[in-house]
């Protein structure tokens, strides 16, 4: 965090990234004296009501946060910025996109809760869109022009008021990650997994929380002991951080951990919270090994849909091939009960030394209309280029293999087909992982 003073003093000279939530309600004028070097600029928790018309001055800028600032439209200046890639405006209040708000370089964007009921043609025209974030606004279709954004990977759209997905949708051969669930084409389903969620009860009172184990963008995990009777046990407790996060709701996540079933790779969800003091939800969990860690941190600003690895991570055949296969094998069964998780992601997977492996992080997931065998295959096909992103990743770290590692590239390509409908099943999936040799 940087402060005005600093600033307006010029000891923040020649900085790339700056960062400034102090209450403002006009935009610092001394922000242009970094024109030749700022690339990032972080405004959010401030008051603006606008973005001063020569903003695009700052001909560097790269990102741009303005979230939680009080905006009722998103400002047309942005489209005008030579090199703005990433947007920001979450919670603003925003009611509506003008056609020329969006630049031609776009590459991210997030609108999440909002009041947003139109996007703009206009949007065809960013083709290089890759995350797109639009969870918690008022949107009853998507503009059909969106059929042009070809590199779109990650779209999130939950907790609208969509009626249907769009027939070209499933089309877009980039398409990877997929959030839906909240709409009112899937309410019906919604509310039957979010009635037995609540058969599951935990009582707040009964579980005394410990020190946090994680957080992600939809809630804080703690340990946690759970006392009935006598008897106490160690679990985890996942607390919500609000009512809409930027995959969705809370209850749709708790209503799919729930209707996953059990599987070896999938992290054993015990039941709903109940009685928080706040209202606030959560989900209880067997608390996983210490053992465990996670597989890769979460994409960075400027790799926007791809997983970080830390330096130097190397796996082992048997570990990269039972990664490969318990995820698989996880997916499957959620497909085959009709969930699409939607954040497939290495981030979202804990893996152990001795080769298990499990997923976890719902809260993307969205129940498949029921009847739609059609539908249902082709949401398939959009979580199978993520697996393929995966094995890509796999791969790629697994050096002392060069055989295995050929096998997961030449199935990752299959996965990656532009082509959906040329992408294998879950199940054509399993059958060729289990054929390969660690």
């Amino acid at each position: 965090m940087h402060s005005l003073d600093d600033l307006r003093a010029g000891r923040l000279t020649g900085a790339r990234h700056l960062k400034l939530a102090a209450g403002l309600s006009e935009f610092p004028r001394e922000i242009f004296d970094l024109a030749d070097t700022l690339e990032v600029l972080d405004l959010s928790g401030n008051a603006f009501t606008r973005l001063p018309d020569d903003l695009p001055r700052l001909e560097r800028l790269r990102i741009l946060f303005c979230s939680g600032s009080p905006f009722e439209a998103l400002p047309e200046v942005l489209g005008a910025c030579p090199s703005l890639e990433m947007i920001g405006f979450r919670g603003c209040g925003i009611r509506s996109v003008p056609e020329a708000s969006l630049p031609p370089g776009l590459r991210w964007l997030i609108l999440t809760e909002n009041r947003i009921k139109v996007l703009p043609a206009s949007i065809g025209r960013c083709t290089r869109l890759q995350k797109l974030a639009l969870a918690g606004n008022r949107l009853a279709s998507l503009p059909p022009e969106m059929v042009a954004c070809t590199g779109l990977e990650l779209l999130r759209i939950a907790a609208n008021r969509l009626t249907a997905l769009p027939d070209w949708l499933p089309t877009l051969p980039r398409l990877a990650w997929l959030a839906y669930a909240g709409n009112p084409f899937c309410a019906a389903v919604d509310a039957a997994w979010q009635a037995e969620g609540r058969s599951h009860p935990f009582a707040w009172d009964a579980l005394e929380l410990g020190e946090v184990l994680g957080q992600g963008a939809s809630g804080v995990i703690h340990r946690a002991v759970w006392r009935q009777g006598g008897a106490t046990r160690e679990v985890a407790v996942k607390l919500f951080k609000g009512a809409v996060t930027s995959d969705g709701l809370p209850e749709d996540e708790l209503a799919a951990c729930l209707g996953a079933g059990v599987h070896p790779s999938l992290i054993p969800v015990l039941g709903q919270l109940a009685g928080h003091p706040e209202g606030r939800q959560g989900l209880v969990m067997e608390l996983i090994e210490p053992a465990f860690r996670s597989l890769a941190g979460p994409p960075s600003l400027d790799s926007c849909t791809r997983d970080e690895y830390p330096a130097g991570t190397a796996l082992s055949p048997a570990q990269a091939l039972g990664i490969a296969r318990g995820i698989a094998s996880a997916v499957g069964q959620l497909h085959g009960r009709g969930i699409n998780h939607g954040d497939l992601y290495a981030h979202n997977i804990l893996y152990h030394p001795d080769g298990r492996v499990l997923l976890g992080d719902f809260g993307a997931a969205s129940f498949v209309p029921p009847g739609d065998a059609g539908l249902a295959a082709a949401l398939e096909r959009i979580e199978l280029r993520a697996f393929g992103c995966l094995l890509e990743e796999l791969a790629s770290h697994c050096p002392s293999a060069p055989a295995l590692t050929a096998g997961l590239v030449a199935l990752a390509h299959r996965c990656l087909a532009p082509e959906p409908a040329a992408r294998p099943s879950f199940a054509e999936v399993e059958a060729a992982l289990a054929g390969l040799e660690d």
